[in-house]
């Protein structure tokens, strides 16, 4: 039924199912990522490979979730939303499928990355669909709000892994993500509108989109925003690729108080997330993500003087918390600020923020296991690094960005759509 422009209450309602879908569709990195972690030793062992041959999987799933958003989001801008997603969600369940019955590390690598290429087009597009309906201060609540949704899935994701991986091997985690596909496919074909009409859409091909990527890549604020964002999610991802060697070889963790512990970081997520979207009613979206940087650089230094003195296991949690909890500022924001000034190519916008975060993430996740597996100083060392350089880029190149381009966001938005 369509939203009715004269009843609030059919707005709000139209929106938080909106939301709900939008999330889930976020979802798609957290879940590939997350869901098999608790398992990553035992995949190691089952196919003979090392511990960087097997981080390599995760690696191969961040650089399909980062170049996949190049193409998903281009051609969204082209052909609306609706239809490359479709063509996504199908693609990414059969890789799902696929990935558990590969013989060799190396083909399920391969599987991995075709697993990521389709999963970015959900992650995408969900963004360019909120910035089609949204802008200004509540689009920075809109973000905050989808993450509320998909932080469920960094959250439940290796709790639930760890559960899995008592009663089935690591392939059967596979065919479980194979089924979420499935489950994302219906959310995306009943619940996600085109929000994206016919008139507004870009045309001219490739040419078009190589023209929209450099005048992005021209927008100094634009930058500097998706390389912030994209350092200090790196952190988040050196976390990921590291957590599960350091906390269960290194410090004893079963695979269930591994997924417990991994669990409670995404919750911090979800909380700073629900802070910022409250700060944004007062602050503007670049003091959020002023503090969110601060908050990730402070746990990344405390990580990596708790590896480098051994100052032991509630040390490194709670480090891990204050940094990893940060990005429940950063992405929200970040988001908002990289897509302000670009709503006639948000899907190609969003393609670049993405690149950017997973980019990173692919780039540092082997540089932890490098090292071998009796070490906890790689993690460490990576984390502040990615964080000191998330922090100096933001703050010595997109503040004064910001305050050249005295950028005003409007406050109002439309009214979301909802499916005929």
């Amino acid at each position: 039924m369509p939203s009715e422009p004269g009843n609030p209450a059919v707005r709000r309602g139209a929106e938080v199912r909106l939301v709900v879908v939008l999330g889930m569709l976020s979802m798609f990195g957290p879940i590939s990522l997350d869901l098999y972690l608790p398992a990553l030793p035992a995949l190691a062992t089952d196919l003979g490979a090392s511990t960087s041959a097997a981080q390599l999987s995760i690696t191969a799933c961040l650089l399909g979730l980062a170049t996949g958003q190049l193409v998903a989001g281009p051609l969204s801008d082209q052909f609306g939303r609706r239809r490359p997603l479709v063509v996504g969600l199908v693609i990414y369940l059969l890789a799902s499928a696929a990935c558990a019955l590969a013989p060799t590390i190396e083909l399920l690598v391969l599987l991995r990355l075709v697993q990521g290429l389709a999963g970015a087009a959900g992650i995408v597009i969900a963004r360019a669909v909120a910035r089609d309906l949204y802008a200004g201060r509540r689009l920075v609540i809109i973000f905050s709000r989808l993450i509320l949704v998909n932080g469920l899935a960094p959250i439940l994701a290796p709790v639930i892994g760890g559960q899995l991986a008592l009663v089935m091997t690591w392939r059967g985690i596979f065919l479980v993500l194979a089924g979420f596909g499935v489950v994302l496919l219906a959310a995306g074909v009943f619940g996600v509108p085109e929000s994206l009409p016919a008139e507004r859409r870009r045309a001219g091909g490739v040419r078009d989109t190589l023209r929209s990527f450099r005048t992005l890549l021209r927008d100094r604020l634009f930058v500097a925003v998706v390389l912030a964002a994209g350092l200090a999610g790196a952190s988040m991802f050196a976390y990921i690729a590291g957590a599960t060697f350091v906390l269960q070889r290194l410090f004893g963790l079963s695979a269930q108080q591994f997924s417990f512990a991994f669990g409670s970081n995404a919750l911090g997520i979800v909380i700073l997330g629900q802070v910022g979207a409250r700060l944004a009613h007062r602050w503007s979206p670049h003091r959020v993500m002023a503090l969110g940087l601060l908050m990730n650089l402070l746990g990344a230094a405390g990580l990596a003087i708790t590896v480098l003195v051994g100052l032991g296991l509630p040390f490194l949690l709670g480090s891990l918390f204050v940094m990893v909890s940060a990005l429940g500022l950063v992405f929200p924001t970040s988001t908002a600020l990289a897509l302000a000034d670009h709503p006639d190519r948000a899907g190609s916008a969003s393609s670049l923020l993405g690149l950017g975060q997973y980019l990173m993430g692919a780039f540092v996740a082997p540089l932890v296991g490098l090292w071998g597996e009796d070490t906890a100083v790689p993690l460490g060392v990576v984390a502040v690094v990615c964080s000191v350089a998330a922090s100096l880029i933001f703050f010595g190149v997109a503040i004064p960005a910001l305050r050249r381009s005295r950028l005003v966001e409007p406050d109002e938005v439309q009214a979301p759509q909802t499916p005929a």
